[in-house]
């Protein structure tokens, strides 16, 4: 060996030590980056794990429904099991799939170079991260709703107010976003149907998390003050903050799903959608839930026949009109958008020739599958959310509640994951294999059905949404819904297995525009680069480009790639 070779072993260790160094370095950009991709890529990355641990904590709770006579958990226990499934499909599932979806891609739809605030988003996700991580530790130690320990009831109730107050940080910036950053040229009238959804999604983030923090304000003075007068201490919480793990409440966190939906129907059946602004509307109109919430009522009864709504002689009009408006604006107004939304893709859908005669015929892909079974099945929640409050068909306190808040966030999942299959070239440079990513939609909604539907059916034999019961003809519907939330782990296990392979195990490169999309991010490369485009998008004519060519210069003449 001559003086001047390294020694192997030395050789081998700063080898180790650079890989080592490479690797803190990534994860310091990553951590550290004010790249909306990235940060929209943890935040679904997080939802994503979320979603598993959820699902696992339901399908938990459907062994002990199995046997309704006995239980393996002591009350407290199961009161916080509870309390954890109902955080963890609103906290831990709906919120950051699609804030992290809206991050990572309303940006690009807009030709925007980057996020409004995205230093603000990067320190919301921080937030809603360390605030779910501390509502998990409370609720270990039994200080969810109702829990006895004071110390972490007072935890809980703080984590709470992390979370709202990083929600509340994820709106300001889509909502400016949406507002400021559009390229030269689009108007709010050719702004893409998802780019519009994250709008009304962020407003009522704004609309609702103020309240929620404020609402968890004033349940921890009362709480750690040792009153407990005011707002009934920790058997309080589920009182005066319950309508946030409730419908309509809950139909807000679907918006972007809904958003992923609209914005693949025109590119799915190769047609451009008339009349946009009817899909503005049915998007908007589903944000009336938000209303809903900033109102706090924990549910709008409906007495009908046998209370106070049957309108017998002398009896007041205008007392039985106010049992039904409220009930009817936060319920039906949300399932008028949805199906105005479903009627626009029956009329898109509609066979139609092109200029030489042939049939013009849809590309399915599986982030369509994903989209629709996903809006179909917020649909379905919704619509059994409306019947709920009806007090004469006795399903208030019963599974049924639970039935369709699975319905909603289990959809908006499904979306989400729609979303990711269609925007991976743009976010990964990589595209999902069509085959695998279909069947794990097809099994995603066999999944929700069998989560949800049999409750539905076991709500309207009475069996209660606490664990015991005693019919022994209730037990075939939970054995249904358990086996229903492990066909959604596996579901959301191979997703993410499927996501991980295609990413990180060398999956085929995407092309620029894969789809034949309508909106302008096709327009940019497969990954988008650190700015998004080369040049800044120029929006030039209200006509849509489906063939959208890109000037050898690098620049894009986008023509209003913008309107779907």
């Amino acid at each position: 060996m001559t003086t001047i070779d390294s020694a192997p072993d030395a050789t081998a260790v700063a080898s180790e030590q650079s890989t080592i160094g490479r690797l803190l370095a990534t994860d310091v950009d990553w951590l550290t980056s004010s790249d909306h991709k990235k940060i929209g890529r943890m935040f679904m990355g997080a939802g994503l794990l979320g979603l598993l641990a959820t699902v696992v904590v339901n399908m938990i709770v459907g062994i002990e429904r199995v046997d309704g006579e006995s239980i393996a958990f002591d009350a407290d226990s199961w009161q916080q099991l509870l309390s954890s499934q109902r955080v963890g499909l609103v906290f831990g599932v709906a919120l950051p799939l699609t804030a992290g979806l809206s991050i990572a891609v309303m940006p690009l739809q807009l030709g925007a170079r980057s996020l409004a605030f995205p230093r603000l988003a990067a320190a919301s996700m921080y937030a809603w991260l360390g605030g779910f991580i501390l509502s998990i530790i409370a609720m270990v130690d039994n200080g969810g709703f109702g829990g006895g320990n004071s110390d972490m009831v007072d935890l809980f109730l703080a984590s709470h107010g992390l979370m709202a107050l990083g929600f509340t940080g994820v709106g300001v910036s889509l909502v400016t976003s949406v507002l400021t950053t559009r390229a030269p040229g689009m108007t709010m009238r050719r702004v893409p149907f998802f780019a519009f959804s994250t709008l009304v999604y962020g407003i009522g983030l704004v609309l609702v998390m103020p309240v929620l923090f404020g609402v968890m304000i004033y349940l921890f003075v009362d709480h750690r003050s040792g009153a407990r007068e005011a707002f009934g201490g920790n058997q309080g919480i589920g009182t005066w903050a319950g309508w946030m793990f409730t419908q309509p409440t809950t139909f807000l966190f679907a918006i972007p799903a809904i958003g992923v939906f609209a914005d693949l129907v025109p590119t799915t059946f190769r047609k451009r959608t008339p009349m946009r602004g009817i899909v503005f509307a049915g998007i908007s109109l589903v944000g009336v839930s938000a209303l809903a919430a900033t109102s706090q009522q924990f549910r709008f009864d409906v007495p009908w026949r046998g209370s106070q709504l049957y309108i017998a002689d002398g009896e007041d009009f205008g007392t039985k009109l106010g049992d039904v408006l409220p009930w009817a604006f936060f319920h039906l107004m949300p399932i008028v958008g949805a199906g105005l939304l479903f009627l626009m893709m029956l009329f898109v859908a509609k066979p139609t020739k092109n200029d030489d005669g042939e049939t013009i015929r849809p590309k399915i892909t599986p982030a369509f599958l994903f989209a629709f079974f996903g809006f179909a099945m917020v649909l379905v929640g919704m619509f059994g959310a409306a019947i709920e409050p009806i007090v004469d068909l006795g399903l208030i306190g019963t599974v049924f509640s639970e039935a369709s808040l699975v319905y909603v966030t289990y959809g908006a999942a499904l979306g989400v994951m729609g979303g990711i299959a269609l925007w991976a070239p743009k976010l990964w440079g990589k595209q999902l294999p069509t085959g695998p990513a279909s069947l794990l939609a097809l099994a995603g909604v066999g999944g929700v059905v069998l989560a949800s539907f049999p409750h539905y059916i076991a709500g309207f034999l009475d069996q209660p949404e606490a664990l015991m019961f005693d019919n022994d003809n209730l037990q075939i519907w939970n054995i249904l819904v358990l086996a229903g939330h492990g066909l959604f782990a596996l579901t959301v296990l191979g997703f993410i297995g499927l996501l991980a392979s295609t990413v990180f195990g060398g999956g085929d490169d995407a092309i620029d525009d894969p789809f034949d999309g309508q909106t302008i991010e096709w327009a940019t490369t497969s990954p988008a680069p650190a700015g998004n485009f080369v040049d800044v998008p120029m929006i030039t004519s209200a006509e849509p480009l489906l063939d959208l060519k890109t000037a050898n210069d690098g620049s894009a003449d986008l023509n209003q790639k913008g309107a779907s």
